[in-house]
């Protein structure tokens, strides 16, 4: 089979959601758009995903991110077509946000991508149109949170701290240890594990940052 690389996308940045981090849930249109630009940007988890792209590739980490998101907004005015790789949806907890900051002088589209929430949902069998859906990056521990999870209904939380740090502040402001939880480990990925179990079932439990946790 002969693949045959389509000519380069106008010059546009391209926000791209590519899911949990597995090739089994990328999009075509993700597929399409990377096999197309010019430059790709992403962490080495997210670059991973297209080892046969042509772009000229660019990887992303927490120390030079604004930095490099800087770069491909340049990179756009200069007339470049550039895809901004984001894991998950890019609207939840994602790189949306910060480009927008950054990103006046360019066109912008957003491709939507498979939240890990999502996936959590679907493995756990949860109808998430029911349910608080809560993200932890960037924010700390707090009040606010006991209020969401007490409302009745399930609430799907995207953590920024160790489970069992996430469970001991819950536990030791008045949440019952013995309520029905559940963490979905590495979603989508051959190694991934979901747990059902009870709050105090989790408390010293090791589980790897890439992971979401219910609390029915």
């Amino acid at each position: 089979m002969i693949l045959i690389r389509r000519g380069p996308l106008m010059s546009k940045l391209y926000v791209v959601g590519i899911g949990p981090g597995s090739v089994d849930y990328l999009t075509f249109k993700s597929k399409k758009i990377v096999d197309s630009i010019d430059i790709l940007i992403g962490s080495k988890r997210a670059l991973d995903l297209f080892p046969g792209s042509e772009a000229e590739k660019i990887q992303l980490d927490a120390v030079n991110m604004k930095s490099q998101l800087k770069l491909a907004v340049s990179r756009v005015i200069r007339g470049k077509s550039v895809a901004l790789l984001s894991t998950g949806d890019p609207g939840f907890s994602g790189i949306l946000k910060p480009i927008l900051e950054l990103s006046n002088d360019v066109e912008i589209e957003v491709v939507p991508g498979i939240s890990s929430l999502q996936l959590c949902a679907a493995k756990l069998q949860i109808p998430w149109d029911n349910t608080n859906l809560i993200t932890l990056h960037g924010k700390g521990l707090s009040n606010g949170l006991l209020k969401v999870i007490n409302n009745g209904k399930p609430t799907i939380i995207l953590p920024n701290f160790k489970v069992d740090e996430l469970i001991r502040f819950l536990i030791s402001n008045g949440v019952n240890g013995n309520r029905k939880a559940a963490v979905c480990e590495k979603l989508g990925y051959p190694d991934e594990r979901v747990v059902e179990s009870s709050l105090n079932s989790f408390l010293g439990d090791k589980f790897s940052y890439m992971c979401v946790i219910v609390i029915y």
